[in-house]
């Protein structure tokens, strides 16, 4: 507006530049939105069968939607991205809350959730190859990918996986044990910002 056209409406002029920013600030914001790409961060710290499970399936997801996803493999987490991920197993003592199925015999047997007392679970030789191959059947047979796959499809959709060198110093690692897709060998506070700005993060 001109200084001529202001000085004929200086009652109208507050309200409507009000208005006017208002609808301008929605618009932009509302632009920005509809443009950004949505991001997840993911902090992992567990290295077994069953808690392998949620971060590549997480990861592949938001990925195979088109967000920016960005994975911290931190203490026993970091296993997870070896080369040779090994024979993950299942801890059923560390997950009370575990139910145990039969992945054979008819629909009533199978639908048993047996409940093992820690004692047993604890004490018992073998119990946790038991677990493990109980599970590892009844994921075959309900037809979930196995973790290599799952890891792959991170890989494959630019999933960026980042190392916690703290602990590879910790635990005597060398990097030539890794993916060589790993990209990058960072401590916690180069991470911090990325799951800062990020619009999910999670502990895992």
């Amino acid at each position: 507006m001109s200084p001529d056209v202001l000085k004929k409406m200086p009652q109208q002029l507050p309200a409507d530049l009000d208005v006017w920013f208002e609808e301008k600030f929605t618009e932009c914001y509302e632009k920005r939105e509809a443009e950004k790409t949505p991001s997840m961060s993911l902090v992992v710290t567990k290295g077994t069968l069953d808690w392998a499970y949620p971060p590549f399936i997480l990861a592949s997801s938001a990925s195979a939607l088109g967000w920016d996803v960005s994975i911290f493999f931190t203490f026993y987490g970091l296993t997870l991205l070896k080369k040779d991920l090994g024979d993950l197993k299942i801890s059923p003592l560390g997950n009370p809350a575990m139910p145990m199925k039969m992945p054979f015999g008819p629909e009533w047997f199978k639908g048993i959730n047996w409940k093992i007392p820690n004692a047993v679970m604890g004490n018992v030789p073998g119990f946790e190859n038991l677990a493990t191959a109980l599970m590892k059947k009844t994921m075959r047979d309900k037809g979930v990918a196995p973790i290599e796959e799952l890891r792959s499809a991170c890989l494959e959709g630019d999933v960026k996986m980042i190392a916690c060198q703290m602990t590879v110093d910790l635990f005597g690692w060398k990097k030539t044990d890794f993916l060589p897709e790993v990209q990058d060998w960072v401590g916690a506070a180069s991470f911090l910002p990325t799951a800062q700005t990020s619009d999910v993060s999670l502990f895992i």
